[in-house]
């Protein structure tokens, strides 16, 4: 653990506190598509990616989901750090995007470390700042974007976050995703692929518009 501590992480924080997340923090793993943080869930400890993609989503009344960001190794949750600093319940849902490695860290110490620790401090004020921009940037997507502009910009996401231009992904998990109908993804999808932006194979899609 210690060694994919430092590959990961030894260049954000200094030697002690890399130290003292060793001692404390507990390994777990999940298998893609586990949920690890469920809406309502109260948050007790801070996730550090060290392996894989976490895929952050809302979720409205009658279950109907909707992606806002995704984090990837290196980082870190900032809706988490706000229910943790906030003692509230989580507003957020977590899926592991792919198989994933992490490190959760008390959240009793996030506090303690922000005035003990200069770079756990620029760690979490900038992990705010990339998270805020995401959220931002997905609501721009939703308000200014057509739909297929909306599934271009998923797909190249998906792309990015995954490390491969081939997706195995059903099209009613896209339309999951981006809150709509099956029928409306199929359609644009075909739209996607006559204008060579994507590939459309049996069980894959090959994003081409990288």
């Amino acid at each position: 653990m210690i060694e994919e501590l430092h590959r990961q992480y030894g260049y954000l924080f200094q030697e002690e506190l890399l130290e003292e997340i060793a001692k404390i923090a507990v390994y777990k793993e999940f298998d893609a598509n586990d949920t690890i943080i469920d809406i309502d869930n109260y948050i007790v400890s801070i996730p550090l990616v060290i392996q894989g993609a976490i895929k952050i989503l809302r979720e409205d009344k009658e279950g109907d989901e909707l992606v806002l960001y995704y984090i990837e190794k290196g980082d870190t949750c900032a809706m988490t750090l706000s229910c943790c600093m906030g003692q509230t319940k989580s507003k957020i849902k977590a899926i592991a995007e792919t198989d994933v490695k992490l490190l959760m860290i008390p959240k009793e110490k996030m506090t303690e470390w922000l005035s003990k620790y200069s770079s756990w401090q620029e760690f979490i004020l900038q992990s705010y700042h990339s998270r805020l921009h995401e959220f931002i940037e997905a609501v721009d997507s939703i308000a200014f974007l057509n739909m297929g502009e909306r599934l271009l910009k998923y797909l190249k996401d998906k792309a990015m976050v995954t490390h491969t231009d081939v997706m195995q992904i059903t099209h009613q998990q896209i339309a999951n995703d981006m809150h709509t109908s099956r029928v409306v993804i199929s359609r644009l999808l075909k739209s996607l692929e006559k204008a060579e932006k994507i590939e459309l194979h049996r069980n894959s899609i090959k994003v081409l518009a990288l």
